[in-house]
């Protein structure tokens, strides 16, 4: 595990074989590599550090930050996702992470500026019903853009509230097509962000591999003329200090703008 254990130094990270080491898996289908999180949590936490995951999904995050001792908080709104996470935490470790049942559009139970890190991979729209339609306020399950950003903004805001000021929040996520148009969720999702207060640290391009439906999708886009979408955005923004000057980071109606470019 040494070489995954090695900082990247670019805004490009290609991994083309996952990581398998400890209880992570490719199982679960639309999880991020652990490189991701590993590199994540290295370079923005330190030990004993408390990292949120709130829609942890397969439990990539708190499995690595049980391996790197950091304290986690694993949220999902799907309890059968909660109790698999469970099971794949039976290794030892200085901390156990907390898992939990509930929405990141409402983190109510924890504290204002309470949190070190938060590191998240949501879903991209619908493109992988994570509950089939069947889980009232999965967002998996919206396929509108506008009613999905309506919906994740609600989470942005309880992200930034929990997060301690200069810390960092992580959100690896990506595009997709309506039509054969490309539709820049990515960059939807970072005006949300920007808009709630948070500053960019980084855009990192994450290549995509080994995607499932890549056979099909090439065919497609032989026969329809469009490109295949093989790369994610994994965004890094922090959370300004108290009374920061933030005027050099920003395009000046961008916060708080009321305006969406949709």
């Amino acid at each position: 595990m040494d070489k995954d254990n090695e900082l990247e130094v670019t805004t490009v990270w290609d991994f083309p074989e996952r990581g398998r080491w400890a209880t992570h898996t490719a199982s679960f289908r639309g999880n991020f590599a652990p490189q991701v999180a590993r590199n994540v949590i290295l370079r923005y936490s330190k030990k004993g550090d408390l990292v949120l995951d709130p829609m942890v999904g397969g439990g990539t995050t708190v499995i690595e930050a049980k391996l790197l001792e950091r304290r986690s908080i694993g949220v999902d709104i799907n309890p059968a996702f909660i109790e698999n996470i469970r099971a794949r935490l039976n290794f030892e470790g200085k901390y156990e992470p907390e898992l939990l049942v509930g929405d990141a559009r409402n983190l109510s139970f924890m504290e204002d500026e309470s949190v070190d890190l938060i590191v998240t991979h949501p879903p991209y729209l619908n493109i992988i019903k994570y509950s089939n339609g069947k889980l009232i306020g999965d967002l998996s399950n919206i396929s509108g853009v506008k009613k999905f950003l309506s919906e994740f903004e609600k989470a942005v805001k309880e992200f930034y509230r929990v997060l301690k000021p200069d810390s960092f929040c992580a959100i690896l996520i990506g595009d997709t097509r309506k039509r054969r148009h490309y539709v820049p969720l990515s960059f939807y999702v970072m005006a949300l962000f920007l808009k709630n207060g948070f500053i960019l640290k980084e855009d990192i391009i994450k290549t995509q591999h080994n995607c499932k439906l890549t056979p099909y999708w090439r065919k497609q886009s032989a026969k329809y003329n469009f490109l295949l979408i093989m790369h994610e955005h994994l965004f890094v923004f922090r959370k300004p200090k108290d009374g920061e000057d933030t005027s050099i980071y920003r395009y000046s109606t961008m916060k708080n703008s009321q305006s969406f470019p949709i």
